[in-house]
């Protein structure tokens, strides 16, 4: 296994950019109650510079989530009151059509709905995917068979709780070897995020651990808020491991720059999502 240090710098626009160019976006996620998940995806992927955003959410909670998110566009999936419906699938996949990365899963719920819209989603998509939170929920413990369907990169994102959910083990076995977990989880998919304290990234063949960020980043949305940023860089047109060891890193150092200014208690996740422009400004 190589162990890689270095971290990639996120590609330069050209002069004649424009936003159908610097990488669409489609994030699926929230849910009655979990609309913050959706948002914080959703802005998430413009501060990492996504060109377009477009956030499906079940239509209960579109309006909410359009208010927090003025800069994206929301697209409504139908839903039972509270998250998504089966036939919410065919919509997914109609809007993933035109762009160029999904990111599923935060806020999404654990429904039985949720799970056949995740595992539909995966046979039919198209374009790459990053999974987390609900998205990884859903599919334990037969995670393997319905991820294998996929016939697209896969980024999973796990924190050690989803991870040893995906793998049938304990979360303290998880966090006693780290790395042997990371290696294991791509087993799921191209790439696999292990996050925590030292995030590790691998794709059997390369192993980053990472060496930004802080306890006070130990707070509700930090995980969405990594997601719609690897979202947007991998939409960039970086590889999934590249994209993912720089998110991570950005991510991290986004943290420490936000935990600088206020310190580690009360951070929240919209501190870290303010400080991203400028993490990937220094890159």
């Amino acid at each position: 296994m190589k162990r890689i240090t270095d971290i990639p710098k996120p590609p330069k626009r050209p002069a004649d950019a424009h936003k159908g160019t610097a990488g669409l976006v489609l994030v699926v996620a929230g849910s009655r109650g979990m609309a913050g998940a959706a948002a914080l995806t959703g802005n998430a992927a413009l501060r990492g510079g996504a060109g377009l955003v477009k956030i499906a959410t079940p239509d209960v909670a579109l309006d909410t989530v359009a208010a927090l998110t003025p800069c994206c566009t929301t697209a409504p999936l139908p839903d039972d009151g509270a998250s998504v419906k089966p036939t919410a699938a065919g919509r997914i996949l109609e809007l993933a059509a035109g762009h160029h990365v999904l990111a599923i899963g935060p806020g999404l719920g654990q429904t039985l709905s949720v799970k056949s819209v995740v595992r539909a989603v995966l046979v039919g998509i198209q374009i790459p995917v990053v999974l987390d939170a609900d998205a990884l929920n859903v599919l334990a413990p037969d995670a393997a068979e319905a991820l294998h369907k996929a016939r697209v990169p896969l980024v999973v994102t796990p924190h050690p709780g989803e991870a040893a959910r995906l793998l049938g083990t304990s979360a303290r076995d998880v966090q006693t070897d780290r790395q042997g977990a990371a290696m294991r989880l791509v087993g799921l998919g191209t790439v696999a995020v292990l996050k925590g304290a030292r995030t590790v990234v691998c794709d059997g063949q390369r192993i980053y651990v990472n060496e930004t960020g802080n306890p006070g980043m130990a707070t509700a949305g930090s995980g969405d808020v990594l997601t719609g940023l690897l979202a947007a860089v991998m939409a960039s047109g970086m590889e999934p491991f590249g994209a993912a060891v720089l998110a991570v890193w950005a991510h991290g150092r986004a943290g420490d720059l936000a935990a600088e200014r206020m310190g580690v208690l009360g951070l929240t996740a919209l501190d870290i999502l303010a400080c991203l422009p400028e993490v990937l400004r220094l890159q």
